[in-house]
């Protein structure tokens, strides 16, 4: 009998990594792909700074070895469209299927804090051409193999900025109009595909994480002081739900949704609570 394989897109640190480890866990072989390979040459290139932040390929990977499965690290870039079929394939050749693909890399690059009139019509194409058409092109490339088993799950990693109106400019509490445009037209993939395709037997959710620290996120808040400040969930809250919607038994009855990651996690059990108790 042929192994579960997962497809895990930006999983070199944060969810991704977590998201890996966690469908380990649960007995998935898992290809992993980030632009990250090792230690020691991560960035975050959100601006000119290029603050270096931990997290690869290789200590991914490592520790989905240490769960007990197998792990393929390749090597992936959103905006190098030929990277995308090329990992798909990879997985297919060396492993034979894909059962789950987790689409979570997203655009870290310039412009997702920019205001309108700042933002360039080629910043936009990029960040849809990043959070939307990339995620598309990896979708196309599983699907055939699922339609021919009648069995598969894509899980979307959205953004509540998808759905939410700012309640300030970009910079002073709320995001920029290239990123919010990219994952609100990522976020509605999901429950069309959900009612298109459930009746062949593919499953397809978006789970939004809500605020989660990451590791680049720590390593903002450590340069602008902020360290401790603001208590977001840990990583492995989201991926806890991934992995549930890979492997429950009543996750088909949610085909289309989009699940809220951590009052999902406490209501399910999924993840202890993470929460500071009231008394600290």
């Amino acid at each position: 009998m042929s192994r579960s394989v997962a497809f895990v897109t930006g999983a070199s640190r944060g969810i991704g990594k977590e998201c890996a480890v966690h469908l380990a866990r649960a007995g998935f072989d898992v290809a992993i792909t980030a632009r990250t390979v090792h230690e020691g040459e991560g960035v975050d290139d959100s601006d000119e700074r290029a603050r270096m932040v931990p997290g690869s390929l290789d200590t991914t990977a490592a520790e989905v070895e240490d769960a007990g499965q197998r792990a393929l690290a390749i090597p992936m870039d959103l905006l190098d469209r030929a990277s995308l079929g090329a990992a798909v394939q990879r997985t297919l050749d060396e492993w034979g299927r894909i059962d789950v693909l987790v689409n979570n890399a997203v655009h870290t690059g310039p412009g997702s804090m920019s205001h309108f009139v700042d933002t360039s019509v080629a910043m936009l194409e990029t960040k849809l051409e990043a959070n939307v058409l990339a995620q598309v092109v990896l979708i196309k490339s599983v699907l055939p193999g699922m339609l021919e088993r009648r069995d598969g799950t894509i899980i979307n990693m959205t953004s509540a900025v998808a759905v939410t109106d700012p309640p300030a400019p970009a910079g002073e509490g709320g995001w920029g109009v290239a990123y919010a445009m990219s994952k609100g037209a990522f976020h509605r993939i999901a429950p069309i595909l959900g009612l298109e395709l459930g009746r062949r037997g593919i499953r397809v959710f978006n789970v939004e994480p809500g605020f989660v620290l990451t590791e680049r996120m720590e390593v903002n808040q450590r340069e602008h002081g902020f360290e401790g400040v603001y208590r977001g969930a840990p990583p492995s809250v989201p991926a806890s739900v991934v992995a549930w919607l890979a492997t429950a038994a009543d996750a088909p009855s949610m085909n289309g949704q989009t699940i809220s990651a951590q009052r999902f996690a406490l209501e399910r059990a999924l993840h202890p609570d993470w929460r500071p108790s009231r008394d600290n």
